[in-house]
């Protein structure tokens, strides 16, 4: 394992105003003790990560107001842009050897990995300012609602930042931690991040090739099915069982053939023994359309647990897929005699 490394305190003590008292907090202190009994870390080098973390509040506030939570008329708008397709067909075609490559192992299309990409960072431009270890801690410790899960991911990232050699202090990501173009958390880092190119190094901050390689990995291993479809259209016979089945729309519980006896009518062809969740969106004021998410769908909510998030994955893979094939169709008549 690589040694952790740190800069001196000094130097760590310019790169942000800590918060003097953080490292006297009586949560942090067993924290620190919980890390030094696993033997993972030393108490050194705890103390000097915490008495240079600065506590971020406008990360709180934040949380407290999620993209996701606005309905599907609201936020399909800020991806679905011709921006976000044109942006989409370029990173595509400046990678396309890698993304064949990637499509070739893992199964998953050019077009979902890019597409992960643009949600996600805007293909890499915006991969966030805050320091990962502020961020984490943050929310680990001044954000009880989900402080267990994020403590989690601290340790995560601070055995991240040890066994890759990596300061964590100087690591950057959104402001809930996630890090480098696919926003991995560091527990998805560690588990399914990937060297693609072979060079010694798994690098999701700098390096397309462990770029779009980690996100095949992630989508392979959480069920993604080459050549499959991801949705298809539903109507609904309304009632509580489909109330239900709405409140349930990340588990595939259920086989279309069951689904239609409960009330669900899928508008195009699938066979009945195919598992899918069956959820709404809300395309205009009080005027909702129903969906069947099939198991690729149920791969994308693993990356982000939101149908919201999933279906916007699909419908900007779709139109980055039929620009880039007419743009490729267009030039290749262009060199015709």
């Amino acid at each position: 394992m690589k040694k952790w490394l740190f800069l001196p305190l000094a130097a760590c003590s310019m790169l942000a105003h800590a918060d003097a008292a953080l490292l006297a907090r009586p949560d942090i202190q067993r924290y620190i003790d919980e890390q030094v009994a696993s033997g993972d870390f030393t108490r050194p080098d705890l103390e000097a990560l915490f008495a240079n973390v600065e506590l971020k509040p406008s990360i709180i506030t934040a949380l407290d107001r999620p993209s996701t939570s606005r309905p599907w008329y609201q936020f399909h708008s800020n991806f679905l842009t011709g921006k976000m397709v044109d942006g989409g067909v370029a990173f595509w075609q400046q990678h396309a050897a890698v993304l064949n490559k990637v499509e070739a192992r893992y199964g998953v299309p050019p077009e979902m990995v890019v597409a992960i990409l643009g949600i996600e960072t805007r293909y890499g431009s915006n991969t966030g300012s805050f320091r990962v270890a502020d961020a984490l801690t943050t929310i680990g410790f001044d954000y009880p609602r989900r402080a267990s899960y994020f403590r989690g991911e601290l340790t995560e990232f601070l055995k991240l930042a040890k066994e890759e050699g990596k300061n964590p202090l100087l690591l950057k990501g959104s402001y809930a931690g996630a890090m480098g173009w696919p926003q991995f958390m560091p527990s998805s880092y560690r588990k399914w991040a990937v060297d693609f190119d072979g060079d010694g190094t798994r690098d999701i901050w700098n390096n397309p090739a462990d770029v779009v390689g980690s996100i095949g990995n992630y989508f392979k291993l959480h069920g993604w099915k080459k050549g499959d479809d991801v949705v298809i259209p539903a109507d609904v016979v309304p009632g509580p069982q489909i109330d239900k089945l709405v409140s349930d729309k990340f588990n595939l519980h259920y086989t279309v053939g069951e689904l239609k006896k409960m009330g669900v009518i899928p508008r195009a062809e699938v066979g009945d023994n195919v598992p899918a969740v069956l959820f709404p969106l809300e395309v205009a004021p009080g005027e909702v359309q129903y969906w069947l998410g099939l198991g690729n769908f149920y791969t994308i909510t693993r990356y982000n647990r939101s149908t919201h998030y999933a279906k916007v994955a699909q419908e900007l893979a779709e139109q980055v897929r039929e620009r880039f094939w007419a743009q490729q169709g267009a030039a290749a008549s262009r060199t015709q005699p």
